[in-house]
């Protein structure tokens, strides 16, 4: 009897040994790389001369960060961020990025795709409720890539009171489906923020959760981008500005709600910067899903722009040779999206095979062209291109 109570206390604790002992840690994910110092880094000779013209003059103002791989070339500010308060901008400051948000909502329904939720090629259909008849060939694919013939949000009547009218998503989706389509999908390539307001739909639908808090589980916390989210009246985005005779006058009135998928985020040079290494560099999606989204989906009979090349359309992206539209002009190819709503113009690109990316945001929505050959003229510099002048005409 003794020898079996010994062998009871044994086996009692070595049960409890095991009941108690501690699992194996998981492994720990991979660091992020540190991020830069956030300090004005001027290393673009040429860059910096135009900014130091163009800034103290007003033509420009707002943030210009070029980078090379993780180095930063170029980073500065230049204007206010309140004129009224006299409120100078800082590096760190938000902007609205307005549809440079487009690559976000692709990126999450691409993630899904790789998660196994969801494909590109489900129809549209099978995650909208009320589905119109006239939406049955329509697929994700025609929604990512402007090709669902779907009407824009400016393309309808009413335009002027909806564009100040505060909207769900699910009101959004509503309206939607009371118009006819414009072409039959896959046919026609013509840009549609309506299209991605679905897209955040979608989202919500297949993940379970808004589009917002989706982004930020799946994206912004683990890349650490703390100064990127949806706007609203507490996000302490810069005023941004137009020019209509006069100083330039305040645009208080953002409304992204209208836009939730299409162009609601706001961020910074430094978030944008940590999002396009992360994107371009391969760790967010995989080869697969990163390769249609800079693939060309547009209907081959599409025609040029303007005289120049087309761009080619990919989801929430764009890919073309933008210094074709600089002198002295320079061939490389960029993948980019621009963005311009209530106050702001921004550009971001990337030129893969030299590693370089360009993010310039403006808190003036009039600031177009100095926008867009400021970009050019830091990638030109950074890729080692002759030093842009001026814009083609």
């Amino acid at each position: 009897m003794a020898f079996l109570a010994v062998i009871f206390v044994l086996a009692a604790g070595v049960v409890a040994w095991l009941t108690v002992r501690p699992l194996p840690e998981a492994p720990a994910p991979e660091p992020l790389p540190p991020r830069p110092p956030l300090v004005v880094v001027e290393d673009l000779p040429q860059l910096a001369g135009q900014l130091e013209r163009w800034g103290g003059s007003g033509a420009f103002t707002g943030g210009v960060l070029v980078a090379r791989g993780d180095q930063v070339l170029f980073r500065q500010v230049y204007g206010y961020a309140d004129r009224n308060l006299g409120k100078p901008l800082a590096l760190d400051s938000r902007f609205r990025l307005a549809s440079v948000s487009k690559q976000f909502t692709a990126a999450a329904i691409l993630r899904l795709q790789d998660e196994g939720v969801l494909t590109v090629d489900d129809p549209v259909c099978r995650w909208v409720e009320d589905c119109p008849a006239a939406w049955a060939p329509i697929r994700l694919h025609h929604l990512l890539s402007h090709t669902s013939g779907i009407p824009d949000l400016m393309a309808r009547p009413g335009w002027g009171l909806r564009r100040v009218t505060p909207a769900t998503s699910e009101q959004l989706t509503v309206e939607s489906a009371q118009y006819g389509l414009q072409f039959p999908p896959g046919t026609k390539v013509r840009y549609n923020n309506a299209a991605y307001n679905l897209l955040g739909h979608v989202v919500q639908k297949a993940s379970g959760l808004p589009l917002q808090d989706y982004l930020r589980d799946a994206f912004f916390v683990p890349l650490a981008m703390a100064d990127t989210g949806f706007e609203d009246d507490r996000s302490d985005v810069v005023m941004g500005y137009a020019n209509l005779g006069g100083p330039p006058s305040p645009q208080p009135d953002h409304n992204v709600s209208i836009i939730p998928g299409a162009g609601a985020l706001y961020s910074t040079l430094d978030d944008l910067l940590v999002w396009n290494r992360a994107l371009h560099g391969g760790t967010l999606l995989s080869p697969e899903s990163y390769s249609q989204m800079i693939a060309d989906h547009a209907p081959a009979d599409t025609p040029d722009e303007r005289g120049r090349p087309r761009r080619d359309w990919g989801y929430g992206l764009f890919v073309n040779s933008l210094g074709r539209r600089v002198r002295p002009d320079f061939l490389d190819r960029q993948i980019y999206h621009t963005g311009s709503w209530s106050g702001f113009r921004n550009l971001a690109t990337h030129q893969p095979e030299g590693d370089v990316t360009v993010i310039v945001l403006s808190n003036n929505y009039h600031q177009r062209e100095a926008v867009f050959q400021l970009s050019q003229q830091g990638m030109a510099e950074a890729l080692g291109r002759a030093f842009p002048t001026a814009m083609a005409r």
